[in-house]
């Protein structure tokens, strides 16, 4: 099935931030731990790379790494995680940097992935956000990352597979069971979710059309075409016990990646 661009509504203008924020908490709570999988290969592009920093783009609610720092920290790589955002969450981040006891940090001001500050260095990360990207600024996002010379990792939840598909159908429930357990409590989420149940109808239809928007293995090979002077990783990394899958995008620049520890376009791997 071809890539399709439909809209996300939390992604609109006219979304009131309420629920906006309801739905990035909502990722942010069901994918925190489905990205463990994917500690090895990012502790192994941050080997590579030599990077101590890693700037997080279109980070939301602040993602997975309040798991994944410490993770990656176990694995033996030790870093600093800044967060950011087009359309920041100050109050996510805030938390974030709470909870993790100050080691992770953010950027308060809106940042744009494919034109990033100056002052922003570190390896690159996103997490269940280059979905969002038309084609066009998902290449713009890579190509800014190798004029800057900056490693690169890209992670969504799922694949553009029937089978992704069938476990997005049951949100609804999955937020009517889950919703009085997501933090931080929000007196406006158990509105939208119970009084006027809004909340479940807008993740079930933004699913679906991420679901559409996420990009193969072989679209993410065409987005990097031409992109000389890197080593391009693309694969999928299995969830388990789920049959679910992470697909990613690891790049690096060449002059750091060894072929016989980054093998050029391995399309699948599993751990």
């Amino acid at each position: 099935m071809k890539r399709k661009h439909l809209i996300e509504i939390a992604d609109e203008d006219w979304c009131p931030r309420s629920i906006r924020h309801a739905v990035t908490d909502y990722c942010r709570f069901v994918t925190e731990r489905a990205y463990n999988p994917v500690v090895p290969l990012l502790a192994r592009a941050l080997r590579l790379t030599g990077a101590r920093h890693i700037l997080d783009l279109g980070s939301g609610a602040a993602g997975p790494w309040l798991r994944l720092q410490p993770l990656l920290r176990e694995s033996g790589v030790d870093v600093t995680v800044r967060l950011s955002d087009h359309n920041p969450n100050l109050e996510a981040f805030e938390r974030a940097r709470r909870l993790s006891s100050q080691s992770l940090s953010f950027h308060p001001e809106p940042v744009d992935a494919a034109h990033v500050p100056g002052e922003l260095s570190g390896f690159r990360t996103m997490f269940s956000a280059f979905h969002h990207l038309r084609p066009d600024q998902a290449r713009a996002v890579l190509a800014d990352a190798v004029a800057r010379k900056e490693g690169i990792g890209l992670f969504e939840c799922g694949d553009r597979s029937f089978l992704t598909l069938g476990g997005l159908l049951g949100t609804p429930v999955v937020v009517l069971l889950v919703t009085p357990f997501i933090e931080p409590f929000r007196w406006s989420r158990l509105f939208w979710t119970y009084v006027v149940p809004v909340l479940p109808l807008v993740l079930l239809f933004d699913v679906i059309v991420s679901w559409l928007r996420l990009y193969s293995e072989a679209e993410l090979r065409e987005l990097t075409a031409g992109l000389d002077g890197y080593q391009w990783e693309i694969g999928t990394v299995r969830i388990k016990p789920l049959p679910n899958v992470i697909t990613y995008l690891i790049g690096v620049p060449g002059d750091n990646a060894a072929e016989h520890l980054l093998e050029p376009m391995r399309y699948r791997h599993e751990c």
